[in-house]
């Protein structure tokens, strides 16, 4: 693994995770934060030995937004520049997250505000501790959320709750955020790490070809049409059907037994 400075990547068996690592500055990002984030998720994604990656973060907050030293600095960069600082690195992230074929969970405590709430919502699952909550302040600023908020909010919590987040930066707290489906379990502070390590072994377990498949065909139909959604799904239906991890899905359930799925 590469060594970083914002950020500690690793491997526990087919458990692969990426932490903030700033506790001190609470987690707040950078570009060389997000630059690192890019790098580290392209790592775990390119393990073959990785089956989920965890997002997850040291200290009291996982993520207390964008660097106030980088704001600062973006009120005297051109516009041409600033695009490339997000698209480059803080929308990097979040794509790679999204679009990962791996199942992806963020682990939560304290604030997840503006980009941290962003690269949370980027991840399939959301696990999070009693201290959490949720904020899309960018309004605040006089900006707005560019990192998938606008598309994933509206989705996830609804049109009018989604709303008050984004254009009045309300925050969510842990046991609304499950409520409304920005989380999808709350647990003790203490109790965190064990529960997505735990729950990052199920992900893990998931028959890694289908589930690639299944997501993807999730995001599509955000977008697309029912018709559509039947045409796509019929084709990769009948690919999955022809793997080995269908049949051994298949042995599994007529031995009555825990299938062992691996990508071949």
């Amino acid at each position: 693994m590469t060594e970083y400075d914002d950020i500690i990547v690793g491997r526990a068996g087919r458990i692969g995770t990426l932490t903030f690592n700033r506790p001190e500055k609470g987690n707040t990002l950078r570009p060389q934060t997000l630059a690192e984030v890019c790098c580290g998720l392209d790592e775990l994604i390119a393990d073959p030995e990785v089956r989920a990656i965890v997002l997850a973060a040291t200290g009291k907050h996982f993520c207390a937004g964008a660097d106030f030293s980088f704001l600062d600095e973006l009120t005297r960069m051109p516009a041409s520049d600033i695009k490339a600082q997000i698209y480059a690195h803080f929308q990097g992230a979040a794509k790679r997250l999204y679009t990962c074929s791996k199942p992806t969970l963020a682990l939560v405590q304290g604030a997840a505000v503006t980009v941290g709430c962003e690269l949370a919502l980027a991840c399939d699952f959301r696990i999070v501790a009693e201290t959490a909550f949720f904020q899309e302040s960018w309004i605040k600023l006089g900006i707005m959320p560019p990192l998938g908020g606008l598309f994933l909010l509206p989705r996830l919590a609804g049109l009018g709750r989604a709303s008050q987040m984004v254009l009045l930066g309300q925050a969510v707290k842990a046991v609304e955020a499950e409520r409304i489906g920005l989380a999808g379990e709350v647990v003790p502070v203490d109790m965190l790490a064990g529960r997505g390590a735990a729950f990052a072994e199920e992900l893990a377990a998931i028959a890694p070809l289908a589930y690639a498949s299944v997501k993807e065909a999730l995001h599509r139909g955000l977008e697309t049409s029912m018709e559509a959604e039947w045409s796509a799904n019929l084709l990769n239906q009948a690919l999955l059907l022809g793997t080995e991890d269908f049949r051994e899905g298949l042995d599994a359930v007529k031995a009555k037994r825990a299938p062992v799925f691996g990508a071949r």
